[in-house]
């Protein structure tokens, strides 16, 4: 699947009316099998079964008028529920985190069925036939719209359960939670080629990418949010071309028209290169939107659960216990990028130097996740206890020594904070207590 078919497959199941779309097109399908099958087949049930198909053309149209009506009319309160819940998240959360409730699944199969249903009952009621000349009923279709009906009921029930399931903030901080977590487990630029690991290597290809001369810059040519890689059809792209890419923004990063996105150069191989061809269908390896897209972002998965801190942290709001369960969660986001090898910058074919990638390092995932909700924790010491605690378990969790520094100089700065902001020597020894505990860790 190229770029962009991927990001409108994205928007699609992003939006409201794809799957209550096809829902549609699925009961007009259904409407008309059933109505076929009345008029052509043999077997009679209201004949055979009189209670459930003996209705009557004037039952029948009264039943499935009486479907469609209120199909319409839950269809109608499920909308006005779920875009009522999206400003009550956005409100109280973070804008950021609509983009789960438009692409739940559940509310789009839910409104999808409602409307579903009316849209069939609508169709079989204009098939029947209550005249002298002409009597037709469609019985096994109308029986179906009441089984129908019974189900809308069951959907309702179920669909304000996880309406008010959906709202709490247990739910939203671990549905992030579990999208940054799928994101690091395919860590950009881990499926990128294959990384260049050889010390020697590394070097050479370093001071080829870093030279100043000889770059040919593509531009990003509109404006939004880089939000995709197609990470297989650019690695071919610079092997078929024979040269080198320079990826000069981070996953996320905001692009204008005049933003340089790539520098390409000629492989070591080849330094003579034309260059007639090289941007001609480049950006078509890359999708730009207009917000920034969890898939290849793990920033944008932290920062979600920063801004959920951060809004619970709020004078307007100011809810401890909100904040707290989000620093908890960054706790364990950034646990993992502790315990996980980040991939190499510098990518190649299996043979030759291709892409060097700029991401961020760990130092840079700590500060965006810690740094916001210890300025704005103030004198909230239960936050600042619980920074103190998501650091320690962050700590405990390192792959490697040379991460252990930032960890610290936020732990220090946390403390000094903590000192100057707090109010009282309980509030200030509860927070030492649990910095001495971390310092014994580092001893």
């Amino acid at each position: 699947m190229t770029t962009h078919l991927r990001q409108y497959w994205q928007q699609l199941r992003e939006s409201l009316w794809f799957v209550p779309g096809l829902l549609v097109l699925a009961s007009f399908g259904m409407a008309y099998g059933l109505v076929e099958f009345d008029a052509h087949t043999s077997w009679h049930g209201e004949k055979q079964f009189p209670l459930l198909f003996g209705s009557g053309a004037e039952g029948a149209r009264a039943m499935l008028g009486a479907i469609a009506g209120s199909m319409l009319t839950v269809a109608t309160l499920s909308f006005s529920l779920t875009l009522s819940t999206i400003s009550q998240v956005s409100n109280q959360y973070s804008p950021r985190v609509l983009r789960n409730f438009m692409s739940d699944k559940v509310n789009q199969v839910v409104m999808g069925y409602f409307v579903g249903v009316f849209a069939y009952c609508l169709i079989v009621l204009g098939t029947i036939r209550g005249t002298d000349e002409i009597k037709f009923v469609p019985a096994t279709a109308v029986l179906v719209g009441l089984f129908l009906a019974l189900g809308g009921v069951a959907a309702l029930i179920f669909f304000i359960h996880h309406i008010a399931e959906s709202i709490q903030t247990g739910t939203i901080v671990q549905h992030t939670f579990h999208e940054t977590q799928k994101a690091i487990a395919h860590f950009f630029p881990d499926q990128f080629g294959e990384p260049i690991d050889d010390p020697q290597q590394s070097e050479a290809a370093l001071r080829y990418v870093e030279e100043q001369t000889g770059w040919y810059p593509v531009k990003a040519g509109q404006v939004g949010y880089l939000q995709l890689i197609n990470t297989d059809g650019l690695l071919k792209w610079a092997t078929r071309h024979r040269v080198v890419l320079r990826i000069e923004k981070e996953m996320g990063a905001f692009m204008s028209e005049g933003t340089v996105l790539f520098l390409v150069r000629s492989d070591m191989e080849r330094p003579k290169a034309e260059k007639a061809d090289w941007p001609d269908d480049l950006l078509d390896y890359v999708s730009i939107g207009r917000h920034r897209n969890i898939e290849q972002d793990v920033a944008f998965g932290i920062q979600q659960l920063l801004d959920i801190s951060l809004k619970a942290l709020s004078p307007g709001i100011n809810d401890t216990t909100t904040a707290i369960m989000a620093v908890d969660y960054l706790g364990a986001v950034c646990e993992q990028l502790a315990r996980r090898e980040f991939p190499a910058r510098l990518r190649s074919d299996g043979k030759h130097l291709r892409v060097l990638v700029r991401r961020a390092d760990f130092a840079d995932y700590i500060r965006l996740a810690f740094d916001l909700p210890l300025i704005n924790a103030k004198d909230d010491h239960a936050v600042l206890r619980r920074l103190l605690v998501a650091l320690a378990t962050v700590n405990e969790a390192v792959c490697s020594a040379d991460r252990k520094p930032v960890l610290r100089e936020l732990a220090d700065r946390l403390v000094k904070y903590a000192d100057q902001m707090l109010k009282t020597d309980y509030e200030k020894r509860q927070v030492q207590e649990l910095y001495n505990d971390l310092m014994k860790t580092w001893s």
